[in-house]
């Protein structure tokens, strides 16, 4: 396969293999994937299983033909990556192994030397020329061993990722992208969010125009959507809307309870509804159902005084691998004294940012009035949004989003009659309340200004404290005038057609101009509410709030340089030039700071 005029892959497809890692099954096999890079000097991108040992040497010699490599790059010593090095150096003696100190340290482990007679030591930042070819050395601890290094060549612009952007599959078989890539990471990689969003900022700063995982498909097109998924899932955000039924039952009247809830969800409108029978599903593609959608139903009986096997193990997978940013219910079974509920909760007590749902279902055997009425209950509470959403369902004059206005954030959308648009405001104030009144400020220089100049219309979507920082860069790092912000995903509307927000909102309010108040730099626009909507009973994000626990603390220690003050980003050097562009949000020197 020819990935660039200079970059073969010599990788091979396994479909003998059934479990991957002994425990995640693979039915359409695996890909483990090798590249060569020829210039002057040929360096090999990682080995591959033991099983593939001539395979793989075959692929290489017929790749390089009479040449002889002259490095081998071992970016991840997992066995499925690194089998092969001794192999290697046996057919090619004058090699040598490029890699990081900590690998050098495992290869001692597994093949009894760290091959120190052809080491080549490397760390952030370290760069190696082939010739045309300079490749650069990222490291990314603990994406998913501690010696990891990805490695970025400038001249093709490809970013060798190692497991980072892998999927499930051999690389003959056609199929969907995401399952099998989302089952992959939340199974293998999920534990380590905070490494991926740290890589995934080392990332944002090279120009990256293919991507080559050790496992899965060489990624050359539509790379926002995949670097988009893998910042959702490291930063443990939900994918989409929607919710998961997890349950198990012994004789059948757990999962009565659970079917019925299911049509109750439909019926209320929730987009999607998961079930999952956790004593029959494979349990990777529950915990990936979990990590996909944004709420979570936990069903089970009360066993010896605990909870039914399978669902012990399905939390400990959700929690081992950080759950969070999700709302949680539970439904307990027992004929005498159900204990199912306190003992699942018990076991997120270390998660963070769980919401559980206020009704606990309680059945005692089997389903009763009182039993079913919390089963009503509890799918109204949980489908209060989607209902709050849907024109059919809403309360469209519930003044009381009023109410969820204070010195906080918001997203103030527009359109200008081609796309929609959304910014971040903080300037939002009720003027008066007979009639009911609203003024909005925004900053002259926003696009947005100059759209509701022109329309006059606008929704005020209320941000909630569960708002990921991605959304205030989305909507606050970049211009609505060259860049569509809600091309990746199927917006609501409200009566005045203008879209809000389909979730990390708890109130919009719509809002039609009656006055405007030019205060120099700055348009006050002055509205009366045409429609309001309580979406949900969620905390409003306030200001404070977002400079707290949300906005990234920059990571300055140690470092000589200036810091962005929209975003964090670290410029290092001693001189910061007049034209520079912040490459995460975009903003000049001019909101660069010296780091202190």
């Amino acid at each position: 396969m020819v990935i660039t005029e200079d970059i073969r892959y010599v990788g091979v497809n396994d479909h003998d293999v059934d479990l991957f890692e002994g425990q995640y099954i693979v039915p359409n096999g695996m890909a483990y994937n090798s590249y060569v890079i020829m210039d002057e000097k040929i360096a090999v991108m990682d080995t591959v299983d033991i099983r593939f040992t001539h395979q793989w040497l075959d692929n290489i010699q017929n790749t390089v033909g009479s040449r002889n490599p002259d490095y081998l790059i071992v970016q991840h010593m997992e066995p499925d990556h690194s089998a092969n090095i001794m192999s290697f150096v046996k057919a090619y003696p004058d090699v040598k192994i490029v890699s990081s100190a900590k690998a050098f340290v495992m290869m001692k482990n597994f093949f009894g030397t760290d091959f120190a007679d052809r080491q080549i030591v490397v760390g952030e930042g370290d760069t190696l020329s082939l010739g045309k070819h300079t490749l650069t050395f990222v490291t990314a601890p603990m994406v998913h061993w501690p010696e990891v290094i990805v490695t970025y060549d400038s001249c093709d612009k490809v970013l060798f990722s190692a497991d980072g952007f892998g999927k499930f599959g051999a690389l003959d078989v056609e199929e969907d992208w995401a399952c099998e890539a989302r089952r992959y990471y939340i199974g293998i990689v999920g534990k380590y969010g905070a490494q991926v969003q740290a890589l995934l900022k080392k990332a944002a700063g090279l120009d990256i125009q293919t991507i080559c995982p050790l496992h899965g498909p060489v990624l050359s097109e539509n790379l926002g959507y995949y670097l988009n998924l893998y910042n959702i899932w490291s930063s443990y955000q939900p994918e989409e809307e929607g919710i998961v039924i997890a349950y198990t039952s012994v004789y059948g009247n757990t999962k009565k309870a659970v079917l019925q809830l299911a049509d109750l969800l439909k019926a209320n409108g929730c987009p999607k509804v998961v079930v999952n029978d956790l004593a029959r599903c494979d349990m990777a593609e529950a915990v990936e159902d979990a990590f996909r959608y944004s709420k979570l139903v936990l069903a089970t009986t009360t066993y010896n005084a605990e909870i039914f096997p399978f669902m012990r193990e399905f939390i400990t997978h959700l929690t081992e691998r950080n759950y969070s940013n999700r709302t949680v219910a539970c439904i307990e079974n027992g004929s005498w004294a159900p204990l199912a509920a306190k003992v699942m909760k018990g076991m997120f007590e270390k998660s963070k940012n769980l919401t559980f749902a206020d009704t606990t279902v309680r059945i005692l055997s089997a389903l009763n009035e009182e039993s079913t009425a919390q089963l009503n209950a509890l799918a109204d509470e949980l489908c209060q949004e989607y209902l709050a959403q849907q024109d059919a369902t809403a309360n469209k004059n519930d003044l009381t989003a009023l109410f969820n206005i204070g010195y906080g954030l918001y997203v103030v959308t527009s359109n200008d009659g081609k796309k929609d648009n959304g910014l971040i405001v903080n300037t939002v104030t009720q003027v008066t309340n007979t009639p009911n009144r609203v003024a909005v400020t925004i900053n002259k220089e926003n696009y947005s200004h100059h759209i509701i100049q022109q329309t006059g219309k606008m929704n005020v979507n209320c941000l909630t404290t569960d708002t990921p920082y991605a959304a205030f860069e989305k909507f606050g790092f970049t211009s609505g005038r060259n860049v569509d912000k809600f091309a990746d995903c199927e917006p609501l509307r409200s009566d005045n057609g203008l879209v809000f927000l389909p979730r990390h909102i708890n109130a919009f309010i719509s809002l039609k101009v009656e006055q405007y108040v030019d205060l120099g730099t700055h348009g006050m626009f002055i509205c009366e509410v045409t429609e309001a909507r309580v979406i949900s009973n969620a905390e409003s994000m306030t200001y404070t709030y977002y400079l707290n626990n949300v906005k990234p603390k920059p990571e300055t220690e140690g470092k000589k340089g200036y810091v962005c003050k929209i975003c964090g980003y670290v410029y290092e050097g001693d001189h910061l030039p007049e034209d520079y562009i912040c490459p995460l949000c975009k903003h000049g020197a001019a909101d660069f700071e010296p780091i202190s």
